[in-house]
């Protein structure tokens, strides 16, 4: 059975800051870099509101039936009750969806930006203000209320003729701090006095590696892995003390490992090549076909007593050349760099250097995974 060890916790800090310093810097990741805290996360909260105060630009509610509705559910809230047979359409109205995300940690109270998108036909927001808006989370309980004015980064405008000018997107914009936090998101991180580090990338070694570093800064085997994501972290049992235990832990400095891998966008021509991918002994043949086609007219005149006919020919000069193709050995490439040497050597361009990794690939000489994007 593993015991927690801890006495006191500024002196613990004080020796895992010294360990830390007396480190030797390699080239290396930090752990924050690589991984990410199980329990501290984003949170994403919706809602759904009508903005005001448009210049013209609002939706047609005679095509946009949800605006009317939810108008003259608004103002029915407020005493203003309006017949069913009289039809309103305010072009200074638009619904919008409204959007944020909670950052971990965040306390009733606090104010976050808000994005707000049209769900209409408005042609544009600027100008307007969004009214109160509660903001629900995937549970449906309501964590915010948004409510401001928009800042929209486009712009358009038309004209009689149909001539329209547009930059950017006028549909969409932001309200800077546009909501306040009304509930605080509940996390496992406080109730948890084990600390699991989730990897970006899972690897085996990457895992491993963590491991080992973060128990050799800390000492003894405070770090294990359970899979190729997950490592936990014994941490100190006063939740006083864990934040400066995260702090040193997340300054731990890990080399992660990477898998083999080229990667190819076709569309664009980029290759890609990863540290590890290696190339094992194999020839390449290079060499290009041209084909040049010169047309030319040939025109004859006869003579001024001859009563001929001028007659014009065609000339056609079809000349193939081939450049010749250089068939060049490849060694294994144990390094990137001679990959790269090896397969510039030979003279290629973008498009036939992917035509030869995907030779290679087939050959079996191409030690690593290629990927057509």
């Amino acid at each position: 059975m593993i015991q927690r060890i801890f006495t006191s916790p500024k002196a613990i800090l004080t020796v895992l800051l010294a360990v830390l310093a007396v480190v030797p810097v390699v080239y290396a990741e930090r752990v924050k870099d690589i991984a990410s805290i199980a329990g501290v996360r984003d949170n994403q909260i919706l809602g759904y509101g009508l903005i005001v105060g448009l210049d013209g630009t609002g939706d047609s509610t005679g095509k946009v039936r949800y605006t009317e509705q939810s108008l003259r559910s608004m103002l029915s809230q407020y005493g203003v009750s309006l017949p069913a047979d009289i039809q309103i359409s305010p072009k200074n109205v638009a619904a919008v969806s409204v959007h944020a995300t909670i950052p971990p940690f965040t306390k009733p109270g606090q104010r976050i930006d808000v994005t707000v998108s049209s769900l209409g036909d408005s042609t544009s927001l600027r100008g307007g203000a969004l009214l109160m808006t509660p903001l629900r989370g995937a549970d449906g309980a309501v964590y915010a209320i948004a409510q401001g004015e928009i800042l929209v980064g486009g712009i358009s405008a038309s004209g009689a003729d149909g001539t329209e000018v547009q930059k950017n997107i006028s549909s969409a914009g932001r309200i800077p701090n546009g909501a306040t936090l009304e509930r605080a998101v509940g996390s496992s991180f406080e109730n948890n006095p084990d600390i699991t580090l989730n990897l970006h990338s899972p690897d085996f070694t990457t895992a491993e590696r963590v491991v080992e570093a973060i128990n050799s800064t800390l000492g003894g085997n405070q770090a294990f892995a359970i899979d190729a994501v997950s490592i936990v972290v014994r941490g100190p049992l006063d939740i006083a003390n864990r934040v400066g235990f995260i702090s040193v832990l997340e300054n731990v400095e890990v080399t992660p490992d990477a898998v083999a891998r080229i990667i190819v966008n076709s569309r664009t021509g980029t290759v890609v090549i990863g540290e590890n991918v290696m190339v094992m002994p194999a020839a390449v043949s290079h060499g290009n076909i041209t084909v040049t086609i010169n047309e030319d007219v040939n025109v004859n005149q006869p003579g001024a007593l001859a009563g001929g006919e001028t007659a014009v020919t065609a000339d056609t000069t079809i000349d193939i050349s081939e450049q010749s193709g250089s068939i060049r050995a490849i060694p294994k490439g144990v390094t990137l760099n001679e990959v790269v040497k090896s397969l510039n050597e030979v003279g290629t361009s973008t498009s036939d250097l992917i035509a030869i990794l995907e030779a290679l690939k087939q050959l079996g000489a191409l030690r690593g995974q290629l990927i057509i994007i």
